[in-house]
């Protein structure tokens, strides 16, 4: 039996599982994930009889495989598609048509996280919620043969999981790196790839979700911000999206910039919500939006790479069986580019290319 360990339960480590479940039959695959969800910053929050994609927003369709996943290989019902367009918006908050060029944005009426659910659901996979890995091991078989190392992790409550003959590591590039800098791994690849996975820049998103009980009259569903000048990167109506808001009503996600986000990551909520609702009130031209009725929000500290990994480091950690996988390492802050990049993982551990 091959034993299969992955940090982490983001999109790309549903894929890599998916993709290893199905195609080698004797795996046993195990995912330990800190978090109490699923499919990492795709996350979807229920409130009362609303359901907000409050990370990601959505997924688009730039990667054929991964539309194929979605649409046929997978089960297509609640699969919902927002036709409105994206505007833009400048610093001085002007707002421009235009922008919109992802033929699909497809969500769930579930919400996002119904990607990892499904994926995960469709292997035997046991997944610990909750559970956060403090420990990397690489142990030698007896006898001291290097071929035959393994993998062990140790949790936050001291309880050693494994060993895995492969492990899959899915947090972002930070975590990941500090996972392998304190790694019990004699080899010198270790810190090579310390510093080339630690060299991955982020972004850091502050986001305030804002529910209204009326409808707004605009002719889009989100607004992106080019100039990277304004103190509000995006702002979209979960009401575009069937089955997340009541009818009539609004629901906005504003999302920080990164200046902005990280200037105030560790102010006070409350106060952080109010600035992004003045500020959405004033990029939408509707002073109502000041004073919501409901709020909520989330800090994102690793919320977008702004590249990608050398990747000499992460194909020679195949050796031994050590994988990284995640949308920092295919090079694009995208959900498609993160479940793309784990099929090609869940290949290349499957068929040991």
């Amino acid at each position: 039996m091959t034993h299969v360990g992955i940090v982490g339960a983001g999109a790309g480590a549903a894929a890599a599982a998916f993709v290893i479940d199905g195609a080698v039959p004797d795996a046993d695959v195990t995912v330990l994930e800190k978090s109490g969800g699923l499919c990492g910053r795709a996350a979807t929050r229920r409130h009362d009889d609303l359901t907000y994609d409050y990370g990601a927003n959505y997924l688009k369709s730039d990667d054929d495989r991964v539309v194929e996943l979605i649409t046929e290989t997978l089960d297509d019902d609640g699969l919902v598609d927002v036709t409105e367009p994206v505007y833009t918006f400048e610093a001085d908050g002007a707002v421009s048509p235009g922008r919109d060029a992802d033929e699909h944005k497809w969500s769930y009426r579930q919400g996002l996280t119904q990607i990892a659910k499904r994926l995960f659901g469709r292997t035997d996979a046991t997944v610990h919620r909750r559970t956060r890995v403090e420990t990397v091991r690489r142990v030698e078989a007896a006898g001291g043969a290097s071929d035959d190392a393994r993998w062990e992790l140790d949790d936050a409550d001291d309880e050693t999981h494994g060993p895995f003959d492969v492990l899959l590591l899915n947090p972002p590039a930070p975590q990941t790196a500090e996972l392998l800098r304190t790694a019990e791994w004699d080899d010198p690849l270790r810190e090579t790839l310390v510093e080339a996975v630690g060299g991955v820049e982020y972004r850091s998103v502050w986001t305030a979700v804002l529910r209204y009980p009326f409808a707004l009259d605009v002719p889009y569903y989100a607004l992106v911000n080019t100039d990277k000048e304004h103190a509000v990167g995006w702002i979209s109506r979960e009401e575009c999206k069937a089955g997340h808001v009541p009818d009539g009503e609004t629901l906005l996600v504003v999302q920080a910039s990164d200046a902005w986000s990280t200037a105030h990551y560790d102010d006070d909520p409350g106060e952080n919500v109010a600035a992004l609702a003045d500020h959405a009130a004033d990029v939408v031209g509707d002073e109502r939006l000041a004073e919501p009725d409901w709020t909520d929000h989330q800090g994102w500290r690793y919320a977008q790479p702004e590249g990608g990994v050398d990747r000499g480091p992460v194909d020679s950690a195949r050796d031994a069986g050590l994988y990284l996988l995640g949308d920092w390492v295919a090079g694009e802050g995208r959900l498609h580019a993160a479940i793309a990049n784990g099929l090609d993982v869940g290949e290349r551990v499957a068929y040991g290319i």
